[in-house]
């Protein structure tokens, strides 16, 4: 009986075989890498535009309820618009406030302030009420946010970066906003928002 030679592969193919299949898995986990760190980028950068976009638009909701209330500030006793803002602070009085009381308020004082440190600071305080302002409670720190600026339109559609509502004695025609947040190292800014406000007739 013949008998059938039967030929193995050689300790050379076979590294030579482990080592194209190296290779291969190599570049496949490598492009499976860069995928996944580009998904986790993308990731990222959605979550840093929404948080910048959700804060702005919960400044830009509260701000566009303001209402021109009169009332004392402080000790003064001469009822004043309350409405104050300077480039990094606003003070109003608004009907939709920002963070809801747990029993329906009608108006609301706010303050949105921001802080080098702290980031966004929200303090708010039912009115009426004494020193509405300088006794509103925070509700809402934000150290994400880096940049806030407010600027305040006037009644010849110039914008000013202060507004006393005392000495205006009405609130502005609309202010204008723009937020800037670092979430996870990523810097993400909103174009300038700007809210048109109900305007007080000068009294």
């Amino acid at each position: 009986m013949s008998r059938r030679s039967q030929r193995g592969f050689t300790l050379i193919e076979l590294l030579l075989a482990l080592t194209i299949v190296g290779a291969l898995m190599a570049i496949a986990f490598g492009g499976l890498r860069v995928a996944v760190a580009s998904w986790q980028r993308g990731e990222d950068r959605a979550e840093t535009h929404q948080h910048v976009r959700s804060v702005a638009l919960t400044l830009a909701r509260a701000l566009s309820a303001t209402y021109p209330y009169r009332a004392s500030r402080s000790l003064a006793p001469e009822p004043v618009v309350l409405f104050a803002g300077t480039d990094r602070r606003v003070e109003f009085v608004t009907q939709t406030a920002p963070f809801p009381f747990a029993i329906p308020i009608a108006f609301t004082a706010v303050v949105f302030s921001f802080d080098d440190t702290e980031g966004l600071v929200v303090s708010q305080r039912p009115l009426p009420n004494q020193d509405p302002f300088d006794k509103a409670e925070v509700v809402y720190r934000d150290a994400t946010v880096t940049s806030l600026k407010l600027s305040y339109m006037d009644d010849s559609s110039g914008w000013k970066d202060t507004w006393d509502g005392a000495e205006a004695r009405a609130t502005p025609r609309a202010v204008k906003l723009t937020v800037t947040t670092t979430l996870n190292g990523r810097v993400a800014a909103l174009p300038p928002l700007t809210v048109s406000l109900p305007i007080a007739p000068p009294q």
